[in-house]
C-alpha cells in the first residue's frame, strides 16, 4: 500500500505557474503508475494527467496539453506537476493518485488518493 500527501497548491495570477508535489510512502511505490486529477466545485473529477511506473510515458488531458508537465523521481518516492500558463479554468482541487499496473485515465480505476491540494487562478 502507498499513501500519497500532495502539496504545491497556492493562489495565482492568470499565465502564472505553479508545481506541484505528491510525496509518497511506501515499499512498492516504484510498482504504481501515478496520475493527477483534479475537481472543480460542482464538477465531477477529471483526469489531468498521469505517468508510468518507469516514467517513460506521460499522458494528458486535451484541457492542459502544452501547459503541463508531469514528472517522477523514484528515488524520491515524489511525482510533480508542473503547470505553466495557469487559467481561471483551471481552478480546482488538485489530487495525486496511483495505482498498481498501466496507466489509466478514470479516476476509479485508482485505489490511492493524496488529501488534495487547493489551486486558485485568478483573472
Amino acid at each position: 500500500q502507498v499513501q500519497l500527501v500532495d502539496s504545491g497548491g497556492g493562489l495565482v495570477q492568470a499565465g502564472g505557474s505553479l508545481r506541484l508535489s505528491c510525496a509518497a510512502s511506501g515499499r512498492t511505490y516504484s510498482d504504481y503508475a501515478m496520475g493527477w486529477f483534479r475537481q472543480a466545485p460542482g464538477k465531477e473529477r477529471e483526469f489531468v494527467s498521469a505517468i508510468t511506473w518507469s516514467g517513460s510515458s506521460t499522458y494528458y488531458a486535451d484541457s492542459v496539453k502544452g501547459r503541463c508537465t508531469i514528472s517522477r523521481d523514484n528515488a524520491k518516492n515524489s511525482v510533480y506537476l508542473q503547470m505553466n500558463s495557469l487559467k481561471p479554468e483551471d481552478t480546482a482541487v488538485y489530487y495525486c493518485a496511483g495505482r498498481r499496473g498501466t496507466v489509466l485515465t478514470g479516476a476509479r480505476m485508482y485505489t490511492e488518493w493524496g488529501q488534495g491540494t487547493q489551486v486558485t487562478v485568478s483573472s
